[in-house]
């Protein structure tokens, strides 16, 4: 069953609509991720490192890990990013690096940025963990290898209390994979993914904040994806929260804040539909960095 169910999401993977971007539940810590306006708009200089193990328990299930940078510049206005990652499903192999500019207008209330990402992705295919019983060999492997080049666009608007974002990725639609079989091509294209995201903070009592926010995921001929938020901060040191993703998944997150330096944040993902049998859920660890590189800019206390 486990490579019934492996087969299946490999198939999924080169399909024309395929939902091709990683899938992060941590996501409202690192916004860079999804959209490129968000760069600088914590004014520090700010790293995170995330690893995400999905499906635990199924062989060849997906494995991503991203290492993140940005910061706003001296000149506030502008922020600069860049961010690599590493997905892997099975023997398909995603990995890339984008570099991030945006550009923010200062409000009366808040602030509004755009922002562009520009950057390179590699897919790649490790026909050395393929296990066939009787192997197909008009297909090869270094057909599918390809570099490509790829563009984001996102639109950021950010208050002391809260936020709103859309943004589009895989701007350039570009092919990057190639098969033959039986003297027929077939081609695999990025598609077009689109986000829009909003949260917000409301004091409940004396130092507990509740923050709820919602992302949407739209991806043309695919379901669209809703994920549900609600946490609380106690203290700005401490926050846990609950989600509810329409892929039919409960996931449950916290971050606490160890220095004013260091963050730590983890997430378990518990699925309710047809893969819950057969998988321990998923796993999510992000360590965040955050040094001032210029004088204290920031309003006190930030929750975004």
């Amino acid at each position: 069953m486990k490579k019934i169910i492996l087969v299946f999401f490999l198939f999924c993977k080169f399909a024309v609509f395929a939902q091709q971007d990683p899938l992060f539940t941590q996501y409202m810590f690192n916004k860079l991720l999804v959209n490129p306006a968000y760069a600088g708009s914590k004014e520090l200089f700010t790293i995170d490192v995330l690893n995400r193990t999905q499906w635990v328990g199924i062989d060849g299930a997906p494995q991503t890990l991203t290492i993140s940078a940005h910061t706003a510049m001296r000149n506030k206005n502008v922020g600069l990013g860049v961010y690599v990652f590493r997905d892997e499903l099975g023997p398909t192999i995603d990995q890339g690096i984008m570099g991030t500019y945006a550009y923010r207008i200062y409000m009366r209330n808040g602030s509004l940025a755009f922002g562009l990402q520009f950057g390179l992705k590699y897919f790649d295919f490790d026909w050395n963990q393929m296990n066939l019983k009787h192997p197909d060999y008009l297909f090869d492997p270094q057909d599918v290898r390809r570099i490509t080049p790829d563009a984001n666009f996102g639109v950021y608007y950010q208050s002391n209390r809260m936020y709103i974002g859309f943004s589009s990725k895989q701007l350039l639609e570009n092919e990057y994979g190639l098969a033959r079989s039986n003297g027929k091509s077939s081609f695999s294209k990025l598609t077009r993914h689109f986000y829009l995201m909003s949260g917000f903070a409301v004091p409940v009592v004396d130092k507990i904040v509740f923050r709820p926010s919602v992302m949407a995921k739209y991806v043309p001929k695919a379901p669209l994806q809703l994920d549900l938020n609600a946490s609380f901060i106690f203290g700005n040191v401490f926050w846990v929260g609950v989600s509810y993703r329409t892929a039919k998944a409960i996931t449950f997150l916290t971050e606490i804040k160890i220095s004013d330096r260091l963050r730590l944040g983890y997430s378990y993902d518990w699925y309710l539909n047809e893969l819950q049998p057969f998988n321990y859920g998923s796993h999510e660890i992000r360590l965040g960095f955050e040094f001032p590189l210029f004088e204290s800019r920031m309003t006190t206390p930030r929750y975004f």
